[in-house]
């Protein structure tokens, strides 16, 4: 029998990769983000509304519709990740950069990038959670539309890269396609890999 708790080491370390890949990577990186803090700049560059003040108000409100949807389950998961994540991001801003810097190739910050986000976030929703308001919607549009998580995840984020256009230029959100491509492969990879698949 399975305990209440036994999928919080996998809710930890997905929320520590995640934190890992956004701090030594993506913190120093010039590739623009899609989903929630692609859309928090964009409101922000539009209507001067700043992004902790925007983040905040669409994460809750995702968190409330993917709980409307996925279960009450979902919600204590999704706050315990955004919270762990939080944590690990703190720890390692503390500790200092452990990766070189690759700022100065955008290409290599958009696959690096994407790949620890992917890896991060797959886990993460593999056990039933969201490290933020962007995987909550992906979740509940795949289950609304039977669609696969790495075509919810590339609709939604570009979605806002579209948005993004009215004002970056088309070759920065070009690195933005390329890691958002990676890391929505590599989410649904890992949500679905079988262990012992015969």
């Amino acid at each position: 029998m399975k305990s209440k708790y036994s999928h919080l080491p996998m809710l930890i370390l997905g929320s520590a990769i995640l934190a890992f890949g956004m701090f030594n990577i993506h913190s120093r990186s010039p590739v623009t983000e899609g989903g929630i803090l692609g859309m928090t700049l964009f409101i922000q560059h539009w209507f001067g509304i700043s992004p902790a003040f925007s983040g905040f108000v669409m994460d809750v409100s995702l968190f409330l519709l993917g709980t409307k949807y996925l279960g009450k389950d979902f919600l204590g998961n999704a706050i315990t990740a955004s919270l762990l994540f939080s944590v690990f991001y703190r720890i390692y801003e503390k500790i200092g950069y452990m990766l070189p810097d690759i700022s100065h190739s955008p290409l290599m910050c958009a696959i690096f990038g994407g790949i620890f986000v992917g890896v991060g976030v797959g886990l993460v929703v593999r056990q039933g959670g969201a490290a933020g308001g962007d995987d909550s919607l992906a979740l509940v549009i795949s289950k609304k539309t039977g669609w696969s998580i790495a075509r919810c995840y590339l609709l939604t984020d570009l979605t806002v890269l579209g948005l993004s256009l009215s004002y970056i230029p088309f070759v920065k959100i070009a690195y933005s396609l390329v890691t958002v491509i990676i890391s929505s492969k590599i989410i649904e990879m890992v949500q679905t890999f079988e262990l012992n698949k015969a």
